[in-house]
């Protein structure tokens, strides 16, 4: 069954870290904590394929310090500062 895209992805909560899956349920979309409903810390977004798309942390619900872009094979490709 497919999710309708203005749903909320499904999501769990294991050892602190929030996680939530891409529409198909099963493949892992992004990954980190999220304190008072926002998020915090570092955090991890997927492909569907489960390799790694991007990577960075926040700070008080903002973006901070350097985010890594990875390419299609999970390989750091680009940093940025925010």
């Amino acid at each position: 069954m497919k999710r309708n895209k203005n749903e909320p992805k499904a999501s769990e909560v294991i050892d602190g870290y929030t996680i939530k899956y891409h529409a198909n349920g099963e493949t892992i979309w992004s990954k980190g904590k999220i304190i008072e409903g926002k998020p915090e810390g570092y955090w991890e977004w997927y492909r569907i394929d489960g390799t790694i798309k991007r990577s960075g942390h926040f700070k008080n619900d903002e973006p901070v310090g350097e985010w890594t872009t990875y390419d299609n094979k999970g390989n750091p490709y680009k940093v940025t500062k925010r």
